[in-house]
């Protein structure tokens, strides 16, 4: 892995939240991908994301939490990672559900996850969410835009289809990883179009 970020404590560490849209996996392939890494994970996963885990996967919490560096509970806003004196990369929510997307526009924030994705905006520093809902009504693009003006980059998990792969397993490996390159994290297996 390579990484364009500072050498500094920031360019060790990303928080990964997990809220309770369908699509956990997307979160578990991002801890599992950065294990490879010398990147510092910071784990938040909403009660919700925990009650999708047995109808998705065969993850129970405690082997989600198992994956990163340091877990966080969702009601523990006195976190670290709740301070914007914590120095990170950012942070990544996937996948995002609109209720999440819809605090963190507002600022309205309810429990650690929001509040993370609050701090990474108030400090400057890169915050995705991948949204995952479908079909949009207008409130949730509004939602978006309101995120998106406010700093946070929308991006849903759309497969790439040029890779041609070969299952969901892969699928969800390369959306997981063209969010990593959005923080200048490039992973050898990432697969890039050609031309």
């Amino acid at each position: 892995m390579t990484t364009t970020a500072n050498s500094d404590d920031s360019a060790g560490r990303l928080v990964i939240g997990i809220s309770g849209a369908s699509g956990v996996l997307y979160g578990i392939r991002l801890l599992e991908l950065l294990a490879e890494t010398p990147v510092e994970t910071h784990l938040v996963i909403t009660k919700s994301a925990e009650m999708a885990l047995p109808s998705e996967c065969d993850y129970k919490p405690q082997d989600v939490y198992a994956l990163a560096d340091r877990h966080h509970p969702i009601r523990n806003v006195g976190a670290a990672i709740a301070s914007g004196s914590f120095q990170s990369l950012g942070m990544i929510v996937a996948p995002c559900s609109i209720r999440s997307m819809s605090e963190i526009a507002t600022g309205v924030t309810s429990n650690l996850l929001t509040r993370a994705a609050d701090v990474a905006l108030k400090e400057r520093r890169r915050l995705v969410l991948m949204v995952r809902e479908t079909p949009l009504h207008l409130g949730h693009l509004r939602t978006m835009v309101a995120a998106t003006e406010i700093g946070a980059i929308i991006a849903p998990p759309v497969p790439a289809l040029y890779t041609r792969p070969e299952n969901i397993d892969a699928m969800i490996t390369q959306s997981a990883a063209r969010l990593l390159d959005l923080f200048g994290l490039d992973l050898p297996d990432t697969e890039r179009w050609q031309g």
